[in-house]
This record gives structure tokens, C-alpha cells and sequence, in this order.
């Protein structure tokens, strides 16, 4: 199994990666990602956990330094981990004839590799506040999203909304779908449910608890206000630009 084959196993983000006929590249790079995706070793042919674009205390005061630590060494590389663990158990199933546990297998691979992608993404499309992060969208990523929203402001509630009204864990994503040739908001509860197929992730936000819990307890509103603060909208606007070609 290749590579983009895997990323279109991998539920909400490589779905729509894969659909929309936009590479992987396309999908992972950003500020951080260049014309290598990052999460990706070509040498070893696995995935590994990148490193932070920024210093752990760079997002702070939306994002604190214990939160940014746990939230990439622990969480995310416990995703990666989980990814080429099932990877390996799926080609040990095809090397034996054995695939009693495809399910649960499978499983695993959409979890853990939306997980990896879907944060792979986030490091990106965050920056300090002040240097690179914050402000206002501009330019062509302004008119895509008054064009589908109404208003910058238009979008921006509704993306508050969607993302803090995610029931348990997951994220709110702003992606482009290219049928219609326009911008939607959706939510995705864990890393993989409540898809859309065919769409390409441009910018999201986790509000699983531990990505704002040590901070802000049970007020995931407030850590999604704060997160307007980082957001790193020429990294989004790349994205884009390379999804209209």
C-alpha cells in the first residue's frame, strides 16, 4: 500500500485530499510544510511526529507552553504511533491471509491518521500573535470567504459556532469544496466522523479537552475566541490558492 493510497483511508482529511484530486502536499504543506509534507519520513517510509514551526510558549497568551508540550509530544505522537502500528498490523493481515481483524484495524488507521493529518495541519495553520498569526484574512482568501459566508465576520461566527458546539471531541474545520467551487464549515467529532467527501481541509482548530482543558477548563468557547488571536491565515490562503489552482 502507497502512500496516497493509505490517505484515502484515512477518513475527514484525507478523504477529502484524495476526492478533490489535490495532492498530499497540497493538503500538509503550509508554513511549516515547504514542498516536503511534514509527518512523513521518505526515508523510512513511516510517519513521524514534525517538529512545532514555533517555540512551545510562542502561541501564549491563546495557548499556553504545558498545553502546546502535552498536546504535540503526547497526544500527536501518540497518533503517528497508532498510525504505523496499524499499518503494519494491515500488511502483517496480507502477508498471512488473516483478516479476522480488518475492522478493527481499519479502524485504527482512519482514527490515528485523520488524528496525525488533521494536526499536521494545525501547527500550521498557527503563528504567533503579532508575527504571522492574528489579524485579518486579505486578499483573494477575503473575497472566498464574503462569497460564501456573507462576511470575513459572517464566517468567523460561524465557524466559532460549529466548533464549539462539537459534541465530545473533535474539530472545526473550514474546507473547500471544489463540485460547488466554495468554502463550508464543518464539524468532525473524533478525528473522522461526519465527513464530507470530496472537500480539502484549509484551516482547523481541535477542541478535543486536551487541547485547551489546562487552560480554560470547560470553556471551549473562550479558547476558540482565543484562537482567532494565531491564526495564521497566509498559510490558509496557500492552501487555497492551491486548491483553485
Amino acid at each position: 500500500m502507497d502512500r496516497r493510497e493509505v490517505l484515502g483511508l484515512m477518513g475527514t482529511a484525507a478523504a477529502g485530499v484524495v476526492a478533490s484530486g489535490v495532492t498530499s502536499t497540497a493538503f500538509a504543506q503550509g508554513s511549516m510544510g515547504g514542498s516536503v509534507m511534514p509527518g512523513w519520513d521518505e526515508a523510512t517510509k513511516e510517519y513521524v511526529l514534525p517538529p512545532l514551526p514555533y517555540a512551545y510558549n510562542a502561541l501564549e497568551p491563546a495557548i499556553d507552553e504545558q498545553t502546546m508540550k502535552l498536546h504535540h509530544d503526547k497526544h500527536h505522537a501518540g497518533y503517528v504511533k497508532g498510525l504505523n502500528a496499524a499499518l503494519a498490523n494491515l500488511a502483517s493481515a496480507r502477508g498471512g491471509g488473516e483478516y479476522g481483524a480488518i475492522k478493527a484495524v481499519s479502524r485504527d488507521l482512519a482514527f490515528n491518521g485523520s488524528g496525525h493529518l488533521l494536526h499536521c495541519m494545525f501547527w500550521s495553520n498557527m503563528a504567533p500573535a503579532g508575527n504571522g498569526g492574528g489579524g485579518e484574512p486579505s486578499g483573494g482568501l477575503a473575497t472566498a470567504l464574503s462569497a460564501s459566508f456573507g462576511s470575513v465576520d459572517g464566517f468567523r461566527n460561524h465557524f466559532s459556532a460549529a466548533a464549539g458546539k462539537v459534541e465530545g471531541s473533535g474539530w472545526g474545520v473550514l474546507a473547500w469544496e471544489p463540485l460547488g467551487k466554495k468554502l463550508v464549515v464543518l464539524q468532525a467529532e473524533k478525528h473522522q466522523n461526519l465527513t464530507m467527501w470530496g472537500v480539502t481541509p484549509l484551516l482547523v482548530v481541535d477542541v478535543w479537552e486536551h487541547a485547551y482543558y489546562l487552560k480554560y477548563q470547560n470553556r471551549r468557547g473562550d479558547y476558540v475566541k482565543a484562537f482567532w488571536d494565531v491564526v495564521n491565515w497566509a498559510d490558509v490562503s496557500a492552501r487555497l490558492k492551491m486548491c483553485m489552482g
